[in-house]
C-alpha cells in the first residue's frame, strides 16, 4: 500500500513555492499525494494542474493583526474550516502532513493533530508569521530557513534545514528567455518582481525612470495579478502579469534583479547567483517579516536594501546603479554561500515522522 502525504500552504505563491519543489521528489519516490488550500486561491492555480496529486479546498478565514469587521466573522470559517479539513484527513488517513503556511494552513494543522497524524511546519521567514504562531503549537515539528528564527521556536519543535528551492529553476536557459522576452541580449537584463500579487510602488517606481533605467538595460516586468500598464509599449520593454513555465529562463538571463524580500524568492536568487536590489514591504503594509529577512541577506553581502520608506524616484536609480556597478562584488559573497540540498533535509524529516 502506498505511503500518503498531504500537504497545505497558499493564500501567495510564496506559500506553495517550497512545496512545488518537494511534491516532485514524493511523485518520484510512488506516494499518494493530497493538497488541501482554498477553494480560489492561488494555491489551486499553481497545484491543481500538477498531475498526481488530488486537491482539495476548505474554508478559510483570515488573521488580520488591524481592525476589520470581518475579523468577528472569519473565526467562524476558521472553525468550519477544521470541521471539513477533519472530514478530508479522517477519510484519506495520510501518514503525514507538511504545512508551509498561510491563513489556509492554520484549519489543516489542527485537524491533522485531531486525527493524530504528524505535522511538519516549514517557516521560510526569519520571525514566524502569524498563521504559523497559531499552528505550531499543533506541529510535531518546524522547519526554518534562517538559523535566526530557532530562537522564536519552542526547542523541541524547532530545526534550522535552510531554503528549498526547486530543482527546475536550476536548469534555466537565458537564450530561452530572452527569445520569449523578445530582447536581442546586446543589454543587461533587469527582472522587476513584486510577487505574485504585485507590488504598486515598485511597478510605479519602474514605469517614472522607464526612459533612463531603458538607456542600460532591457527590463523584464512581472507587475502582479491586474497591474500592467497596456499604455506602455518600448522596446527593451516587456511586462507580465505572472509567469510559471517560463520563470527558469527569465531568471536565467537576468543580470540582475529587482524584487520584494520573500524568504523563498531571495533565496532562490542566492542558489541562482543573481544580484538583487530589495525592496521589503513597509512596516505600515506588513509585519516587518521582509525587512528582517533583506537586512540578514545585505548583513551577508548577497543584495542591496532599499526600504520602501526611502522609495523615491531618484533613490530608486541610484540603488539600480549601485547594485548593478556592485554585481560582482556580490556574485563573490553568493559563491561563498555552500547551501547544500536542503529538499533531501526535509523529506528526510518528512519520511522518519509519517506514520
Amino acid at each position: 500500500m502506498k505511503k500518503k502525504i498531504l500537504f497545505t500552504g497558499g493564500g501567495s505563491a510564496g506559500h506553495v513555492t517550497v512545496n512545488l519543489a518537494l511534491i516532485p521528489r514524493f511523485l518520484k519516490d510512488d506516494w499518494d499525494i493530497h493538497y488541501i488550500g482554498s477553494e480560489k486561491g492561488i494555491e489551486r492555480q499553481l497545484i491543481e494542474p500538477v498531475k498526481g496529486v488530488t486537491y482539495h479546498h476548505v474554508s478559510t478565514g483570515k488573521l488580520r493583526r488591524y481592525f476589520d469587521w470581518n475579523n468577528f466573522k472569519d473565526p467562524f470559517k476558521v472553525v468550519k474550516g477544521v470541521g471539513e479539513a477533519f472530514s478530508i484527513i479522517k477519510r484519506e488517513k495520510p501518514s503525514v502532513i507538511f504545512s508551509k503556511g498561510g491563513f489556509v494552513s492554520v484549519p489543516v494543522v489542527i485537524a491533522g493533530k485531531m486525527n493524530g497524524v504528524p505535522v511538519i511546519i516549514h517557516e521560510s521567514d526569519l520571525t514566524p508569521g502569524l498563521a504559523n504562531k497559531v499552528a505550531i503549537p499543533f506541529a510535531s515539528k518546524v522547519c526554518t530557513t534562517f538559523p535566526e528564527t530557532v530562537k522564536h521556536l519552542p526547542e523541541n519543535k524547532a530545526e534550522y534545514v535552510g531554503a528549498v528551492v526547486r530543482d527546475e529553476l536550476k536548469s534555466g536557459n537565458p537564450t530561452k528567455g530572452l527569445s520569449f522576452a523578445g530582447f536581442t541580449g546586446t543589454k543587461p537584463v533587469m527582472l522587476i518582481m513584486g510577487g505574485s500579487l504585485g507590488a504598486k510602488r515598485i511597478n510605479d517606481a519602474v514605469r517614472n525612470q522607464l526612459k533612463d533605467l531603458l538607456q542600460t538595460f532591457d527590463i523584464l516586468h512581472l507587475t502582479g495579478k491586474g497591474q500592467i500598464d497596456s499604455s506602455l509599449q518600448m522596446n527593451g520593454y516587456k511586462q507580465f502579469e505572472y509567469v510559471t513555465d517560463e520563470l527558469p529562463d527569465l531568471l536565467s538571463m537576468a543580470d540582475v534583479i529587482v524584487s520584494r524580500a520573500g524568504s523563498n524568492s531571495i533565496f532562490e536568487f542566492l542558489a541562482l547567483k543573481k544580484p538583487m536590489l530589495l525592496i521589503p514591504l513597509s512596516r505600515a503594509a506588513s509585519r516587518g517579516d521582509q525587512i528582517l529577512n533583506a537586512q540578514s541577506f545585505e548583513k551577508s553581502g548577497f543584495a542591496n536594501v532599499l526600504l520602501e520608506e526611502n522609495l523615491t524616484e531618484d533613490s530608486f536609480m541610484k540603488a539600480v546603479t549601485e547594485t548593478y556597478e556592485k554585481r560582482n562584488t556580490y556574485l563573490k559573497a553568493m559563491k561563498q554561500d555552500n547551501a547544500g540540498d536542503q529538499a533531501s533535509k526535509i523529506i528526510e524529516m518528512i519520511k522518519n515522522k509519517a506514520r
